[in-house]
């Protein structure tokens, strides 16, 4: 069963799938009730396509708000109302009176975070506003962000914990890039979206750095859709928004937004 199952992922992959197909058997099996931290979408397809294989368990997946990137999962026996379940999740409120508050980004609240100790698991998905941020956390460390969460990139802040009534979304600030391209190929789109050589991001690509769609791809010369995320570790991340038709040099006209 495991090695069928395999067969649908990628070896990188395996660890993540023995992991979460234990949580299904244990649910389905033994009427165990499991709460994760946050998963990404494609730790959060692969658990809903373990879950499908499995008549007994049933799954719910939460990221505070309709349409959440990062989401909680609870997975539980089939009898039990999934819905109603306490997902668990608080706001994480920060506010400062120093006007340098609205130039930070979504990098510099994640990296704050992460430096006081936290793993991104426990975090789910980041709103930056110009008069500050509300992140979705899990309940269990809301106690020690606010405890421990006084400065983002050199900027004092003040913390709050708030109920998930409370949060105020926005949606994901993108930079707009108009190229023209040989191909579709990841990374000659890559290499011009980050300015770097084709020789500088075959590195990470390689090394395993870069994700499409959230799902780890190491093979350069992959062809981008429209609708693809692609994030380069140390580089940041970007979207392909169109692909809008051939120039009279038969170049591909593409669309990009590039996170900020």
């Amino acid at each position: 069963m495991r090695h069928d199952i395999y067969d649908h992922f990628k070896p990188e992959e395996r660890p993540f799938v023995d992991k979460a197909w234990e949580w299904v058997v244990n649910a389905g099996d033994y009427h165990e009730v499991k709460l994760t931290d946050f998963l990404d979408p494609r730790q959060g397809f692969i658990l809903q396509t373990l879950v499908n294989r499995h008549a007994d368990a049933a799954l719910c997946l939460d990221g505070g708000y309709e349409g959440a990137e990062r989401r909680r999962a609870l997975i539980a026996p089939d009898y039990r109302d999934v819905s109603s379940e306490p997902m668990r999740m608080k706001v994480l409120d920060i506010t400062s009176d120093d006007q340098r508050l609205s130039s930070l980004q979504h990098g510099d609240y994640l990296g704050a975070v992460l430096g006081i100790g936290l793993k991104r698991e426990k975090i789910g998905d980041i709103h930056v506003r110009e008069d500050g941020c509300h992140i979705v956390v899990a309940e269990e460390i809301a106690p020690f962000l606010t405890m421990s969460l006084h400065q983002v990139h050199r900027v004092n802040v003040m913390t709050e914990i708030l109920e998930l009534n409370a949060l105020k979304t926005t949606e994901a600030a993108l930079e707009p890039l108009d190229l023209t391209v040989a191909s579709l190929r990841l990374d000659g789109i890559a290499s011009d979206v980050f300015r770097l050589s084709r020789s500088k991001v075959l590195v990470p690509i390689k090394a395993g750095r870069c994700r499409v769609n959230f799902r780890t791809e190491e093979d350069p010369s992959t062809a981008l859709k429209a609708g693809d995320i692609v994030a380069l570790q140390g580089f940041g991340r970007f979207k392909v928004l169109e692909c809008e038709g051939i120039t009279k040099k038969g170049r591909l006209r593409v669309k990009i937004g590039k996170f900020i």
